[in-house]
């Protein structure tokens, strides 16, 4: 997933929220967890956060999480975001 911080969001809100997706990482669900700020700032600010989950019913269960929920609705306040979900 790759997160579009908004412009006017301070770096304490970055900072901040990406604390919160890095803390989701101890969900049982989650297989592996990573949670990077893009080294390329051309389009601006990016959070990239790349997950795995050993299975659909996983992924299903982490995104009913109620933790994943309020991670979420954190994001939707500081940025946009593209999501890419797959399965193996």
């Amino acid at each position: 997933m790759l997160f579009r911080v908004y412009d006017a969001v301070s770096e304490e809100d970055v900072d901040s929220a990406i604390a919160s997706l890095r803390a989701l990482e101890s969900l049982p669900s989650v297989l592996s967890w990573r949670v990077e700020r893009s080294s390329d700032t051309r389009k601006g600010r990016v959070i990239v956060e790349d997950a795995s989950f050993a299975s659909e019913a996983d992924f299903a269960a982490f995104r009913s999480e109620p933790a994943h929920i309020a991670v979420g609705n954190t994001m939707s306040r500081v940025s946009d975001w593209l999501t890419g979900d797959y399965g193996a």
